[in-house]
């Protein structure tokens, strides 16, 4: 399950890099793809948001089991929260800017730069401090009951697994086509 979640987490990073040099286009100017920005927004809704995050969570709340204490992990909660918050001010921008609404530069920019460096130091900090907490502690025998518990949440990653969603498409070929 910890591979599954870092390997999340090394997608979401291929995203990231993708924002940043989006960001960097649009405040230099440049013209950017507001589609491709709204589907990685979109895919991190729909993947990293109700899937991804709640398996932390369930994760998190047996790690805090295991040590006999009440789940109190209000970071890592806190973080998946402001995470919600930026993923929908940036949507809600993107949106308006597809609707032709007039939005300033300087707001996309922000939005945008705010979204990545949030989502950024949330993964470091799970990296360096809530995986290998979890590591340490949950056994392979508590993993696979870990699994069990994660069943029902667990889907597919529609952007980077093997299956024939076409949902993120345009976004798959763009990847693609970087590496």
């Amino acid at each position: 399950m910890l591979a599954r979640l870092m390997h999340d987490h090394k997608h979401i990073g291929i995203l990231l890099k993708i924002l940043k040099t989006k960001h960097i286009k649009l405040a230099a100017g440049e013209g950017i793809n507001y589609n491709l920005v709204r589907d990685i927004v979109e895919y991190m809704q729909s993947y990293a948001e109700h899937s991804h995050h709640p398996l932390e969570e369930v994760i998190s709340e047996f790690y805090w089991n295991k040590l006999g204490r009440a789940h109190i992990n209000e970071t890592l909660t806190s973080e998946h929260k402001k995470l919600v918050d930026a993923s929908a001010s940036l949507m809600a921008t993107l949106n308006l800017i597809l609707s032709d609404v007039v939005v300033s530069k300087e707001q996309l920019v922000g939005d945008l730069v705010s979204y990545v460096e949030i989502q950024q130091s949330h993964m470091d900090f799970e990296e360096s401090t809530v995986f290998p907490k979890w590591e340490n502690v949950i056994t392979e025998t508590d993993w696979q009951t870990v699994v069990q518990i994660c069943d029902a949440r667990l889907i597919d990653d529609p952007l980077f697994s093997e299956s024939d969603n076409v949902l993120f498409e345009e976004l798959k070929e763009y990847i693609e086509a970087d590496e």
